[in-house]
């Protein structure tokens, strides 16, 4: 099997955000990308280059533009305006010839019902005009890449949603294409599949494929993410390697100090203990759950150690107190979102 599946390793480089220096590596380019449904903008002028062994991720609240985006790549959804390029060819609806590179999963994968999960690839490795030598072959690997090989004789209408979703993505991946797209595709994973579903993606990048998943997991996207964008209203508003978008959680507050967010767990629940943190110098949004207390607070450790000093001095049963490390979580919440839906 490794005949059709093993590709040359490429190294990661970073992702470049000018469509018109696209790297030799680059396998999806993005040049001034604009998706509009009458008077709303949805996709509001986005660019990037996607290299060969990378894999973006793409965050953001229901609402973003994340799914329209991914429609237009694989041309789905007409641009307003702008260029896509895949492997060098040009992209959209009706550009035929980038179709064999792409492999799409939207969040809910159609299927045929009736059909057992064998037939089904089968089918769709014929409508791909693969090798027949080869179909059987293939279908058995990807069956049992997404752990569905015990499932292969059963029909379709009896799997769960979960094993859909690892359905949609074999389905996607069946004729090896070269930038893969993935929308909320651990959505109904059990955890033991979301640690699998890490390790396949993981691998797939190591092949050296251009990839896009979009997720509100954002736990488990620093696990294999070389990328991060943080969507919001059409437009990025946060974009670079996980790094630099996770190190961005640190930023300076309005008086131009470093801040960043510190957790802190009482031993036991105080009744008044947030209106005592909330009175005391520094502490700016203040979150409460029970006995774990998230704010903003200075990036300091002297002043870190005068603030818990206050807190004890206030009589409050410190059980641990420290500063998070950056993560993107805490670079989402700074993006100006507030959860994630």
């Amino acid at each position: 099997m490794a005949s059709f599946f093993d590709q040359e390793h490429v190294n990661l480089a970073l992702l470049e955000t000018t469509a018109g220096t696209a790297h030799p590596d680059t396998l999806l380019s993005l040049d001034r990308v604009r998706v509009a449904f009458g008077p709303l903008i949805a996709v509001r002028d986005v660019s990037f280059n996607l290299r060969s062994g990378q894999l973006l991720g793409l965050i953001g609240p229901n609402g973003a533009g994340k799914t329209t985006l991914l429609r237009a790549i694989v041309g789905l959804q007409p641009l307003a305006r702008g260029i896509i390029n895949v492997c060098d060819l040009p992209a959209g609806p009706g550009a035929l010839p980038p179709k064999r590179f792409l492999g799409f999963t939207p969040d809910t994968p159609a299927v045929y019902e009736e059909l057992t999960v064998r037939k089904f690839l089968r089918f769709i490795a014929l409508g791909y005009d693969l090798d027949p030598a080869q179909i059987d072959e293939r279908v058995d690997f990807w069956l049992e890449k997404v752990w569905l090989a015990e499932k292969a004789d059963q029909k379709i209408k009896a799997l769960s949603r979960g094993m859909r979703q690892r359905l949609g993505i074999a389905r996607t991946l069946l004729p090896n294409p070269r930038v893969v797209l993935l929308d909320e595709p651990a959505a109904g994973l059990d955890p033991a599949g979301r640690v699998q579903f890490r390790q396949l993606l993981c691998d797939l990048r190591d092949q050296g494929k251009a990839l896009i998943v979009s997720s509100h997991i954002l736990a488990d996207m620093a696990d294999y993410c070389t990328h991060i964008a943080i969507m919001a209203q059409g437009a990025f508003l946060r974009f670079g390697t996980v790094a630099d978008v996770a190190a961005e959680s640190a930023s300076p507050g309005s008086d131009g100090n470093s801040r960043c967010r510190y957790t802190l767990i009482l031993a036991r629940f105080v009744a008044d203990a947030r209106e005592i943190l909330a009175r005391l110098p520094g502490v700016a949004d203040l979150q409460m759950d029970r006995q774990r207390f998230t704010f903003d607070f200075l990036n300091d450790p002297e002043q870190a150690a005068d603030l818990l000093a206050a807190i004890v001095q206030q009589r409050l049963p410190v059980a641990s107190f420290s500063p998070n490390a950056p993560g993107l979580e805490e670079a989402y919440l700074r993006a100006g979102i507030r959860q994630v839906d």
